[in-house]
């Protein structure tokens, strides 16, 4: 592409800057290298927006698709899998067999990382580290923007939340070699439980304890656990923020400084509270008065992007580093391309757009759910400590049949409501081993059944509103069966009811009878 083909494409830019006179994330050597592929055409331009990139800032205003697709190439011709000259005779040279797939990676094809570091710069491929070192720094800056803003390096992983919070505690493994243990307050949520598994630890269950309606961290449980086992043979305590109401995010405060005292690494799982101020708050606020070592969020759960990549956070650079090192081998570059692409198209602003609006959303699904569950006899519960998932109880159709609870979670899915759960009580699971009582509701014996619905972002109103209209209807259709079955089974009632009072009668007619001959004889 020429020099007046990127003077069109950058028109909405008043003036272009050359790339190779920027301070760059990578290492300068490694931009020579791609930067003689592109002098060989022409110079290197990209929009003036990226001086705002150039310091690890996200842009305020998003790009527009054109100068985004500009940038892309721009990263891409610098990877030497695609310079004209390129010559590879090595087993891996970024070779693809199918035009679509090379379109559908935008021709980042040798991936991020280096076999020892995932965090590690590429000599052949210095678009794509690039990409990867912009990545990181603009995720950084919106955790920053999010709440947790002393923050202080974080980097995109592509695996999801499960299997990054393995990481963590395989980098542990090294640090603590006689820790077998990790305290973890109960959450139901099969991922987190079996990451534990997966990193040849074994899980110390700390059973929630209910204060109103929610269930909240027993905090002296974890501080007698700690003392019962021994700090030495304690890996670490894993945490939660998001999730499923009424379950409420753990006392992090109070449990980063039990960390703190006993010299125990604390590992918070944070899948999708990016996108709750509170929820990052309560990050913020552990890490500034105990500890807090890394904390791990989706990337799907909390940008929008496809599933497969999670960002791995914490507040000491050495211990992040030392968690990337751990990671075997190079790692797709998609997830940081979906989550790069996604945080230029907003811009801060617009992503500060979507977690204002989640919030109201929330109001609004509150009091929508409440209206709705007040008509039915029914109540939503009172969780004010979680700031994303709501609960309706179900109490009503547990008192008739066990089985209509269930059977709504059913009609809801057919009726293509996804996302809303409902929990049944007594249902047993067993996970790696372990078997849970009261499975999904986050301890042994919840007093009710109840149905979860969650305000993420990305929410519309139109989806509350029929996600109302829906499960209303769904109500009244396990009312009127309920109903049907009752008239059923209290006609069979009045016949059986029927049937025993004729026997009464004939036995009491024969016993007189017996008398009557017994007295004539």
């Amino acid at each position: 592409m020429g020099r007046a083909n990127f003077l069109y494409w950058l028109k909405p830019a008043k003036r272009p800057t050359p790339l190779r006179r920027r301070k760059c994330f990578v290492f300068r050597h490694t931009i020579r290298s791609g930067s003689r592929m592109c002098e060989s055409e022409t110079e290197v331009f990209v929009p003036r927006p990226s001086r705002t990139v150039q310091e690890g800032k996200c842009p305020e205003d998003g790009w527009d698709e054109s100068t985004l697709e500009l940038f892309l190439h721009e990263l891409a011709i610098m990877d030497s899998n695609n310079f004209l000259g390129n010559c590879g005779v090595g087993e891996r040279e970024g070779r693809v067999a199918s035009a679509l797939v090379a379109r559908r990676h935008y021709r980042f094809i040798h991936g991020i990382g280096r076999s020892g570091d995932i965090s590690a710069v590429q000599p052949k491929a210095a678009g794509s580290s690039l990409l990867n070192k912009i990545t990181n720094s603009l995720v950084l800056d919106i955790i920053k923007l999010a709440g947790v803003h002393t923050v202080t390096s974080c980097f995109v992983v592509p695996m999801a939340t499960g299997m990054s919070l393995t990481l963590c505690f395989l980098t542990l493994r090294h640090r603590r070699p006689k820790a077998k243990y990790i305290i973890w307050p109960r959450i139901d949520q099969k991922s987190c439980f079996k990451s534990m598994i997966t990193a040849g630890f074994e899980p110390v269950v700390i059973e929630n304890i209910l204060e109103g309606d929610e269930l909240r961290t027993d905090l002296k449980a974890v501080e007698a656990k700690v003392q019962e086992l021994g700090p030495d043979h304690v890996l670490c305590v894993h945490s939660t923020t998001s999730c499923f109401a009424p379950r409420v995010p753990d006392r992090l405060e109070e449990l980063a400084v039990i960390c703190a005292n006993y010299g125990i690494p604390h590992i918070v799982n944070n899948a999708y509270g990016v996108q709750s101020s509170k929820c990052m708050h309560l990050i913020q606020q552990g890490a500034r008065v105990g500890r807090i070592d890394a904390f791990v969020q989706s990337l799907d759960k909390n940008f929008m992007v496809p599933v497969g990549g999670a960002i791995i956070a914490g507040f000491n650079d050495s211990f992040i580093q030392e968690i990337s090192k751990m990671y075997p081998g190079r790692a797709s570059a998609s997830p940081s391309l979906d989550v790069l692409i996604t945080l230029l198209s907003l811009g801060s602003n617009g992503y500060k757009k979507l977690l204002k609006e989640r919030k109201e959303m929330f109001s609004y699904l509150s009091n929508q759910l409440k209206k709705l569950s007040e008509a039915y006899n029914e109540r939503l519960l009172h969780t004010p400590h979680n700031p994303i998932s709501l609960a309706m109880t179900l109490r009503t159709l547990d008192k008739h049949c066990s089985r209509a609870v269930t059977q709504l979670g059913s009609m809801l899915f057919t009726r293509q409501v996804s996302g809303a759960r409902v929990v049944p009580l007594g249902s047993m699971q067993t996970v790696s081993g372990y078997t849970f009582r009261g499975f999904m509701s986050h301890t042994n014996n919840y007093p009710c059944a109840y149905l979860n619905a969650a305000s993420a972002i990305g929410m519309k109103t139109q989806d509350v509103d029929l996600f109302i209209k829906r499960l209303d209807k769904c109500l009244k259709t396990v009312r009127k069966e309920q109903n049907k079955e009752s008239d059923i089974s209290g006609v069979d009632n009045n016949d059986k009811t029927e049937d025993v009072d004729i026997e009464e009668m004939a036995l009491k007619l024969d016993n007189v009878c017996l008398d009557t001959c017994q007295d004539s004889s």
